[in-house]
């Protein structure tokens, strides 16, 4: 089990290079995360959602992704409250008292998912969640030592040195565990290292006589990866000069943003996520992105001034596309009678689409293929709850194999679709650009630069570790 000192340490990244190395030495490897908080999520063959990173992890492990690889998956839907979603399939929104008592079936669940892939792999790679060493997480907890002690796993314990404080990271992490949780600790893995590691063996030395534990390897910091974000979004980037600027709102119910990582590492596109407090500059296209909460998110946009903005925008000819819960907000209404999101009620959309959204508890997860109304091919998979009827869905805006979907406006300068992984293949992002301004984009695949990018991973991990003396 791969555990870190803190959230964003390195767990998901190591676990994918690790799945990817042994994957290439014949091994027959899968991922595994207990439980995972995060609203970037996908679906499974076997028809349910799993959380974005052990969908990656299934790739660079070079098998299926089903549903056992994250059987508790927890989407936050408001700072107290999530979708608790088992086995692939919402069960409950509960907030956090409640889920704490869940817990001891939640445990259940995770080892019935964790024994099935015992059974059927070589090798099983656990990621962590967070930290081990938050005390007050630490009574029924199913992520990190919690499972580790009811599986019998060892573990490896990664820790971010860019962050500065590795070795204080370390030594406290480990610290603060009980003792038969530190004696589970069998090494140290030291990621994001810059510089001549000749500079750092003295503390690494120092930290291997001092806890009497090995170092495994320090990974080097590794710049331009394109692999799946778990939930973190980076906001602020520095502008640059590109042929198309995109802009996407960060709402605080933000979800699937790994949609937009095939634009991001687009040559052409200048991808800004705009945060809260920042002021956007001119846009060729405005992208509003899934949600978790989308009547929440969509009052947040009037809020910031994002709808005003948006209707300048597209007075002076800019366009506008929605994806999933993005596409809810460009209609007339969303309603949540039953309060699936949020507390029951009906919000005004942005009106540019003669639409209406009625969420309902039936979440819709397919895996799909087709292709844009313009050409070009699409892949990709369906998250949302609710229906949207209205009469502008008679100009979809993609023909999917199951039919069509999504919506374009009479005018051309609006789009919606439920479809998320709309950039991910080439041909149809160069179709999406194209309608938002950008002639020939040359697009490349996002599944040739992710697998590049665990290739050039597994080659990192396997220069800095010794894969025989992981425990």
């Amino acid at each position: 089990m791969i555990q870190g000192t803190t959230s964003d340490a390195g767990k998901s990244t190591l676990v994918a290079g690790l799945c990817r190395a042994l994957a290439r030495r014949g091994v027959a490897v899968a991922p595994f995360k207990p439980q995972n908080m995060a609203l970037n999520s996908a679906v499974t063959v076997d028809g349910g959602e799993i959380g974005r990173s052990q969908y990656l992890q299934a790739q660079a492990a070079r098998v299926v992704a089903t549903t056992d690889l994250n059987p508790v998956l927890l989407k936050p839907s408001s700072d107290i409250g999530a979708q608790v979603i088992v086995h692939g399939h919402a069960v409950a929104a509960m907030n956090a008292g409640d889920y704490h008592h869940y817990k001891t079936q939640a445990l259940a669940a995770v080892l019935e998912s964790h024994a099935r892939l015992v059974a059927g792999y070589e090798r099983v790679l656990v990621e962590g969640a967070g930290s081990p060493a938050e005390i007050n997480l630490r009574e029924g907890d199913i992520a990190n030592m919690g499972f580790a002690e009811a599986a019998d796993c060892p573990v490896v314990l990664v820790a971010d040195i860019d962050k500065g404080g590795v070795f204080a990271q370390l030594v406290g992490t480990l610290a603060l565990l009980s003792e038969t949780e530190a004696a589970r600790v069998a090494g140290f893995v030291i990621n994001r290292f810059r510089g001549d590691i000749a500079l750092l063996q003295p503390g690494l030395d120092w930290l291997e006589a001092y806890t009497g534990k090995p170092v495994l390897g320090v990974l080097p910091y590794l710049t331009g990866l394109h692999l799946d974000a778990e939930d973190a979004i980076a906001t602020g980037q520095a502008a640059r000069e590109a042929a198309l600027v995109v802009q996407v709102p960060v709402t605080p119910r933000i979800s699937n943003h790994t949609d937009f990582d095939a634009l991001r590492a687009h040559d052409k596109v200048d991808l800004q996520f705009v945060g809260p407090g920042m002021t956007p500059g001119p846009a060729d296209l405005i992208v509003l992105a899934g949600s978790k909460n989308t009547r929440a998110d969509c009052d947040w946009l009037r809020e910031a001034g994002w709808v005003a903005r948006i209707k300048r925008h597209l007075r002076y000819g800019g366009k506008v596309l929605g994806i999933c819960g993005g596409y809810q907000m460009l209609g007339q209404t969303v309603a949540d009678p039953d309060g699936i999101e949020d507390t029951p009620g009906t919000t005004a959309g942005l009106a540019l689409f003669d639409l209406s959204t009625r969420l309902d508890a039936t979440k819709h997860l397919q895996n799909v293929t087709g292709e844009v109304a313009t050409g070009g091919a699409v892949a990709g998979y369906r998250i949302h709850c609710g229906v949207t009827t209205g009469v502008d869905l008679g100009r979809p805006f993609l023909n999917l194999a199951d039919g069509p979907d999504g919506a374009i406006s009479a005018d051309g300068q609006v789009a919606g679709t439920y479809l998320h992984g709309l950039f991910d293949t080439g041909s149809g992002c160069d179709a999406v650009l194209a309608w938002a301004g950008l002639a020939d984009a040359g697009s490349l695949d996002q599944d040739t630069r992710r697998e590049a990018s665990l290739e050039r991973l597994a080659d990192a991990v396997e220069a800095a570790i010794d894969l025989a003396a992981l425990p």
